[in-house]
């Protein structure tokens, strides 16, 4: 079989010179510091999700977009696919959403505010040079983190 059933969302790590745009995710899933995203709505355009809602969860319009890895993880019936881009260029007003509250943190603090599992990793696909993918890989009901 060379189809599956795939959920697609994207993240969008939003920055200035010293600090990125973290939310502070009130679900319990994935709960703590980390950045916006959300779900591609069916024939939606990738890039005009990451746009639409980074709108909608930050109040910010972002410019330029840039696509910089992927993250995906198996799930029932299929995998998780979440596109992950990065961008510098934004205007308007940050707003809080249902989703959380959003904060700008400076990169030398990231470490005092309770961010989520694999922000770490994540962020290291995401501005790296050489990597482009975090995976994570499911054995014995261990979840492994890939990273290509």
């Amino acid at each position: 079989m060379r189809t599956e059933q795939a959920e697609l969302t994207v993240l969008c790590l939003i920055h200035n010179e010293d600090s990125y745009l973290l939310q502070d995710r009130v679900k319990k899933d994935w709960k703590g510091y980390t950045l916006p995203g959300g779900h591609i709505e069916p024939g939606e355009s990738i890039v005009d999700a990451v746009i639409r809602e980074m709108k909608e969860e930050t109040g910010l319009i972002i410019k330029a977009p840039r696509l910089c890895g992927v993250k995906q993880f198996p799930i029932e019936g299929g995998r998780y696919i979440v596109f992950l881009f990065e961008t510098d260029q934004f205007e308007g007003r940050v707003v809080d959403s249902d989703e959380g509250r959003m904060h700008w943190v400076k990169i030398s603090e990231l470490s005092n505010v309770n961010l989520v599992d694999d922000f770490k990793e994540l962020i290291e696909v995401m501005l790296s040079n050489t990597l482009t993918e975090f995976q994570y890989i499911v054995e014995n009901d261990e979840w492994n983190v890939v990273k290509k």
